[in-house]
């Protein structure tokens, strides 16, 4: 949620700077004319309730001087009509203007670049020279099906499309690769949480995918129930401290949480229909941090040379990039994305996003700490996937590919495997 003081005092800069974000200025200006009318209606009807307050008090003065009152029982009743129908009506304008409140996303930073488009992404960085083959190089999915270690077909007939089996060292690989990520965040100093895999929805809203999960249908809904599965961790690990003040001395709060995400990928039909890169449940191991407002630049270098590390380690080629004004999430005011290179496809693909929300989603969860002075501050949130772990199996299984079908073990995850060093076809099924 934005400030919105800031946007009444400077509104010009914040239409600028959401118009790079595609939100045309007349939704500025009905906002501010939302907020004139209600803060007019407060005075009104805070006038006529001091007013009823006064008569009241005139009305128990003639009573007890024996004295006639009907003139002011009269109007105390005109005057509490009058206030009824200017609180319901600041009700409802208090609910259009939350609505359009609730709709506006974070301010891109000014290193941001801008597009209304997510062509334009600056790269900061490559690592790693992508494998030059002497074959031509197969997709992951066709890899995982030749191994039988993955069954997209079963999982079809049991689930419907955007969902797979692993099996036997396809499912040992994936669990390497999250508990290597697991272990190497919580060195790094990540706390480990195992959060509910379903959340409320205030707590969908403090993280910024409500109310347009709810428009967009991209997630899955409990019937009957105000819960929903989860789409990242990010959102039960950053409302843990939500409707709280967290101590000073604690940040930055720094957690890590493997979990499962359940998207719809609505609007993604026709999009990677085969392998891992889109599905409707996939594990990711998620990072989040709790900074005060001065700290959370670093923090997202620091966030994101994490996860970089992580792939460093798997000696898997990446680049880093800055997405684009309009190809960030609604929340984030800055994002790196890390892709990583798969052969079979010739091209980079995100593995993770590693955002700065500054105070927007604090806002909306209303997390503050204390200041030195004892004045309440937001905190600054951050996020990012370190790493998406279907993913990253896609990019082992494409990456470590040899021409006989076998997948070579990258070096790191072999003690997770118990010592495995190649994947070789599952005869079990």
């Amino acid at each position: 949620m934005l400030d919105m003081k800031l946007i009444r005092s400077n509104p010009d800069w914040y239409k600028g700077k959401l118009a790079e974000r595609n939100v045309p200025g007349e939704v500025i200006d009905n906002l501010l004319r939302k907020d004139s009318e209600r803060r007019d209606l407060i005075v009104k009807s805070e006038s006529l309730k001091a007013e009823r307050n006064e008569v009241s008090e005139k009305i128990s003065q003639l009573k007890r001087n024996k004295e006639n009152a009907d003139d002011q029982i009269q109007r105390m009743r005109e005057v509490g009509k009058e206030i009824k129908e200017l609180d319901e009506k600041l009700e409802g304008i208090k609910a259009e203007q939350h609505d359009i409140e609730a709709h506006l996303p974070n301010v891109p930073a000014d290193e941001v670049p801008v597009s209304l488009t997510e062509e334009g992404s600056k790269e900061l960085r490559r690592i790693g020279e992508p494998r030059k083959f002497d074959f031509t190089p197969k997709p992951h999915w066709e890899i995982g099906e030749n191994l039988d270690i993955l069954d997209f077909k079963r999982s079809a007939k049991v689930s419907g499309s955007r969902f797979v089996y692993y099996l036997g060292a396809g499912a040992q690989l994936e669990r390497a690769v999250y508990n290597f990520y697991l272990d190497q965040n919580t060195e790094a100093g990540y706390t480990e949480v195992l959060p509910p895999y379903m959340v409320n929805s205030d707590s969908m809203f403090g993280t910024g995918q409500f109310p347009k999960f709810l428009e967009n249908k991209a997630g899955f809904e409990i019937k009957d129930s105000d819960l929903t599965m989860i789409p990242t961790a990010e959102v039960p690990l950053v409302n843990f401290y939500r409707d709280e003040v967290i101590p000073e001395a604690k940040l930055p709060v720094k957690f890590t949480a493997l979990t499962p995400a359940f998207r719809s990928e609505a609007g993604s039909a026709g999009k990677d229909t085969r392998g891992l890169i889109r599905l409707h449940q996939f594990n990711k191991v998620e990072m989040v941090q709790f900074t005060k407002p001065d700290e959370s630049w670093d923090a997202l270098e620091e966030i994101t040379h994490q996860a970089e590390t992580l792939l460093q380690k798997l000696g898997i080629p990446y680049h880093v990039i800055t997405l684009t004004s309009s190809d960030m999430s609604f929340t984030a005011a800055e994002t790196h994305d890390l892709e990583v290179w798969m052969p079979a496809q010739n091209r980079y693909r995100e593995i993770s996003s590693c955002s700065n929300t500054l105070d927007f989603q604090a806002r909306r969860a209303h997390i503050q700490y204390r200041d030195e002075n004892g004045k309440l501050q937001y905190v600054h949130t951050l996020n990012g996937s370190g790493l998406a772990v279907g993913r990253t199996v896609a990019a082992i299984l494409e990456n470590y590919q040899n021409e006989d079908g076998t997948v070579n073990v990258p070096e790191v995850l072999q003690p997770y495997m118990h010592g495995m060093k190649k994947i070789v076809k599952n005869e079990k099924f």
